[in-house]
């Protein structure tokens, strides 16, 4: 691995003169590594983080890749991290115009990190610098320690997805709870908690309060606490207690309750753990993001790379190479989903319709499809609401929120299902729908989503854990070793509420007069208990 030449270097430097020239922002300085095949392979187990923590499982990761290259040799483009300043890497087979292509890209990575509000956490320090403190660390441990330092790695580990990260980026806005004003707790948890507002109710709301600071200006805010407060006299009272009692343990992730509340942690003999779990908590808060992100990180890049390298006179001679390898890198499969174009083509369709107008209430009111279809009021805020959504959006929120029937239809989007041909005992694939809002829930299902888990301790001091059930049930092949780890973190029993699908008998399906009905489920709650080491599963009414 060694840093780019100064030749290559002089041509990224123009690159970003032409990419701030198109709008973007990102800070000045970046570096830039050639690398091989084999570090590419090295690197990825950690993330692309050279400075990441050793642990066992990413060497068996790395003999894995290694012998999958071996049998489908590949050369990766590029990779580029979220670190001060952005690193990236480009395969030392690498041509100078491709190079060029893909540091394109890579600058519409960079300004995503660093204006994406998601990343907000990450803008403040280097990770990298954090990462090589934390490896020396733990090598120091292990050192110390032995093989329990690992152990404690793999415990975290299988936790690490259900780290607090909407609440730690609420933080920055908001600061702790504790200095929550009664107006915001009034919106945000008041009506939508307490009094349980529907959506018309609460949207009524802030109207009233939006007339009162129009008709009162300054004073406004305060004449309108005052009608709440003489509605709702219990209203100061519950933002006091939310604010002192419950704001804190609400925030709380499990990582985070075990290093404050586990009495095994905070035995001197077994502080150390403390400091693993917490490399392990902060190591994933960093990676959140991107995970969240994936469809519109990569689609941004993508549109940048193709915008920005078509109009570079450098590559004069190379528009047929670059036609191939975009065309590998961006092109929409019938079967299955590929980010980088899903992403691209949605801010291509975003960008189209707000040039014409067609984002605006009067474009939603119209009804007629020719009206529609021929709708543009030339309003051309396009690139503005892109960069929009660039700022504010995650990939739920992008994929449930822009993917109508316009958009499948444009691009003949579908739904694939599939289905064993028993005559040739080959699978068979079909179009299943070509509906809207069955392809947004195709894209939806396979987002980042980790389960959500309310935690307490009962009077026996036993640690309870409460999924609060979306249709998705957990994965049980990994609740044993979960709960083991856990257990042992916690020192003492542990509990876990969820549900699973149980099958209906044909008798108890109603009406089942076939001799072989279809198998139905239905949900019902399970309680995972370990203890000592050994797990129970019982049914709970």
């Amino acid at each position: 691995m060694e840093l780019i030449s100064q030749h290559a270097k002089r041509i990224m430097e123009g690159c970003k003169e032409r990419a701030r020239d198109a709008g973007l922002s990102f800070q000045d300085e970046s570096l830039e590594y050639i690398v091989t095949n084999r570090d590419l392979v090295e690197l990825g187990p950690k993330n692309m983080i050279p400075t990441l923590y050793d642990y066992w499982v990413q060497d068996v990761e790395v003999l894995r890749e290694q012998g999958r290259y071996e049998l489908y040799p590949n050369n990766p483009y590029e990779t580029v991290i979220n670190t001060r300043p952005p690193i990236s890497f480009y395969n030392d087979n690498n041509p100078d115009w491709l190079n060029v292509m893909i540091f394109y890209h890579v600058i519409g990575h960079i300004d995503f990190f660093q204006n994406n509000i998601y990343f907000r956490h990450t803008w403040d320090y280097d990770f990298a610098s954090k990462a090589i403190s934390d490896k020396r660390l733990i090598a120091m441990l292990r050192s110390e320690k032995g093989r329990w330092v690992d152990y404690i790695i793999e415990f975290s580990r299988a936790l690490d997805n259900l780290v607090g990260y909407f609440e730690m980026l609420g933080g920055f806005n908001r600061g702790d709870n504790r200095d929550l004003t009664l107006l915001d707790y009034y919106f945000d948890v008041f009506l939508q908690r307490e009094q349980k507002k529907s959506i018309t109710g609460y949207v009524k709301e802030i109207e009233r309060y939006n007339s009162f600071i129009r008709e009162n200006h300054e004073q406004g805010e305060s004449l309108f606490l005052e009608t709440v407060k003489s509605k709702f006299t219990e209203l100061e009272t519950l933002y006091k207690k939310y604010r002192d009692d419950t704001a804190h343990r609400a925030r709380m992730d499990i990582l985070q309750f075990l290093i404050e509340n586990s009495s095994f942690l905070k035995k001197e003999e077994n502080r150390w753990m403390i400091t693993v779990i917490e490399v392990i908590r902060t190591t994933s808060l960093y990676f959140q993001p991107q995970i969240r992100t994936k469809i519109l990180n990569e689609g941004w890049a993508s549109y940048w790379h193709e915008e920005l390298f078509l109009r570079d006179d450098r590559i004069r001679g190379h528009e047929v190479e670059f036609a191939i390898v975009n065309a590998k890198v961006t092109s929409m499969p019938r079967v299955g989903l590929n980010p980088y174009a899903l992403g691209m083509r949605l801010l291509y369709y975003l960008e189209d319709k707000a040039n014409k107008g067609k984002m605006g209430l009067d474009y939603f009111r119209t009804l007629d499809s020719h009206q529609r279809r021929n709708y543009d009021t030339e309003a051309m805020k396009g690139r503005e609401y892109i960069f929009h959504i660039r700022e504010n959006y995650s990939d739920t929120m992008f994929v449930n929120s822009f993917i109508d029937q316009d958009f499948v239809d444009l691009h003949k989007l579908f739904v694939a299902g599939k289905r064993l041909n028993k005559e040739r005992m080959t699978w068979q694939y079909y179009v299943k729908s070509r509906e809207a809002t069955e392809y947004r829930k195709m894209v939806a299902d396979q987002l980042y989503h980790p389960p959500s888990m309310k935690i307490h301790v009962d009077d026996s001091g036993t640690l309870i854990l409460n999924h609060l059930f979306e249709g998705k049930p957990l994965v049980r092949d990994f609740v044993d070793g979960t709960l083991m780890g856990l257990e042992f973190l916690w020192g003492k029993p542990v509990c876990l509420y969820t549900s699973e699908p149980v099958v209906i008998r044909s008798e108890e399906v109603p009406g089942a007069k076939e001799e072989k009905p279809p198998q139905q489920y239905t949900w019902k709650r399970f309680r995972y208990t370990m203890h000592d080491r050994r797990l129970t599963r019982e049914l709970v009414e």
